[in-house]
């Protein structure tokens, strides 16, 4: 830990006259995971968007490895190569098989020949336990399927930092702890990683912060230990306690599929 990946500085975002972010804050530094949690439409995922310039910021500035990926001249194909993002709803091309998906990137982008993309997709697909499907199209796999095909996709152009935006809100309570089970280990071997969230076990097992915005703002952040146990925002304590009841049941057990 020490080395900065990432440097957030004061963004601010509005779509129209809505102001979405306003003035968030924050750095990461290398190998650490940051877990943000939030009320919905309170700039979690824009932040991420913001973050690999899908939607860049109106103010602001952001730093990737010290680079200035919010500066006029910034090379944005170049700086989304360094930026693994996970979508919550998979995001694969529905007429190209598995590896065809996780190949596309490393032959249009990064111009690896046919042979060493197939050898690399296989790789990550191995690594998200996928290797047996790689055949498959999108059509014959399960949701958690998708989104571990959609893993190794961001995987496979090796990112410093890997963003995901509730991976695994649009999947069946049963199929969310294999997605966990990988990010989780993704996180053991020291990836990068900012994940948006609902999953508390996830985030308790996983983060070494937890970042809690409301209305476009970072109202708490620490430890996980500090936020769960003694949230010092009242909105912090509230949210919490309704997010353990609504998914109490559901995040022991998915808590427990996490660690195992």
């Amino acid at each position: 830990m020490g080395e900065a990946i990432l440097r957030v500085e004061g963004i601010e975002k509005s779509f129209g006259k809505l102001k979405v972010l306003d003035g968030v804050s924050f750095s990461l530094d290398k190998g650490e995971v940051k877990v943000v949690i939030g009320p919905s439409g309170t700039g979690k995922s824009t932040m991420l968007r913001c973050i690999n310039m899908l939607n860049p910021p109106d103010r602001g500035r952001i730093f990737l490895g010290g680079l200035d990926v919010t500066a006029a001249k910034a090379d944005l194909v170049a700086i989304r190569q360094k930026i693994g993002m996970v979508f919550q709803h998979f995001a694969l091309f529905n007429h190209l098989r598995a590896i065809d998906n996780v190949t596309l990137g490393l032959v249009q982008v990064k111009k690896m020949s046919r042979k060493a993309a197939m050898e690399k997709a296989m790789f990550e697909l191995s690594r998200v336990g996928m290797q047996d499907h790689g055949d498959k199209y999108p059509a014959q796999l399960s949701g958690g399927q998708k989104q571990r095909v959609g893993i190794a996709r961001a995987l496979a152009m090796d990112p410093i930092l890997m963003l995901f935006d509730e991976p695994t809100s649009a999947l069946d309570p049963e199929l969310i702890g294999e997605v966990l089970t990988v990010m989780q280990d993704l996180a053991r071997n020291g990836m990068t990683m900012i994940c948006v969230t609902h999953e508390m076990g996830f985030a308790k097992s996983v983060a070494n912060e937890i970042i809690y915005m409301e209305h476009g703002k970072i109202l708490e952040e620490g430890p996980p230990s500090d936020m769960f146990n003694n949230p010092q925002h009242p909105r912090t304590k509230e949210f919490l306690g309704k997010i353990t009841q609504l998914y109490g049941e559901t995040e022991k057990s998915g808590a427990a599929k996490v660690r195992e």
